[in-house]
């Protein structure tokens, strides 16, 4: 195995994550053991964190002892992987508006200490604010199916983040327009950006996710 970044191994083409609750599986994934140590496969496919490595991210702001405010968690696939990221001195706040993947979710909280759901819309962070209060939140990561991805983002960033730290944002053109051109759309909620955060780097995910990129973003 070798180390990528923090907490992220390589082997050949295929990324791992040390597993934080050895024995344990979240959607099926491949697990492989080596030196004593238990891997978890990160499938490119199935997480857009994954696929932003896998094509090149420069900076991984999510590391061991991390404390990540994740909006769109849905059934726990990537968060999970985080999990194993930040590992027993982080903490994940997992944040969905569906109560049906919510069921799912809540599931992988259990086997894992280090994360905490929550059930609220990520378009009113005041209303999950007394969940984070006490905790400085060193990563954004947002990956929501809205048509205002930007200023939601902009929303949790205003209300979350500190000078310094950093924003990762997946921006799904589909779910803002079927059809505005891709590129503009991209060009539009990426410059909202530049109200709170300056963009270090974006990434597009293809050919893992179409019409998706991420931009990797550090609060101004």
């Amino acid at each position: 195995m070798e180390e990528v970044f923090p907490g992220v191994f390589r082997q050949g083409e295929k990324l791992f994550t040390r597993n934080l609750v050895p024995g344990t599986r979240v959607y099926g994934e491949k697990v492989v053991e080596e030196e004593g140590r238990e891997f978890r496969q990160w499938d490119f496919f199935r997480s857009k964190l994954a696929a932003s490595i896998k094509n090149g991210l420069a900076e991984m702001p999510i590391k061991p002892g991390s404390t990540v405010l994740y909006l769109g968690a849905a059934e726990g696939t990537t968060v999970s992987h985080v999990s194993d990221l930040v590992g027993g001195k982080g903490l994940v706040f997992g944040v969905d508006i569906s109560e049906r993947v919510m069921r799912k979710f809540i599931t992988v909280c259990e086997q894992r200490r280090n994360v905490i759901p929550i059930i609220a819309d990520a378009n009113k962070p005041w209303a999950y604010k007394e969940f984070l209060e006490g905790r400085k939140i060193d990563v954004l990561f947002q990956d929501v199916a809205q048509p205002n991805q930007a200023q939601i983002f902009l929303k949790n960033g205003g209300q979350f983040l500190e000078k310094g730290r950093k924003g990762m944002l997946v921006v799904k053109a589909k779910s803002i327009s079927q059809k505005s051109d891709v590129a503009g759309i991209f060009g539009k909620e990426l410059a909202l950006l530049s109200e709170q955060f300056d963009v270090k780097q974006i990434v597009n995910l293809k050919p893992f996710e179409k019409d998706h990129v991420l931009a990797l973003c550090e609060k101004i």
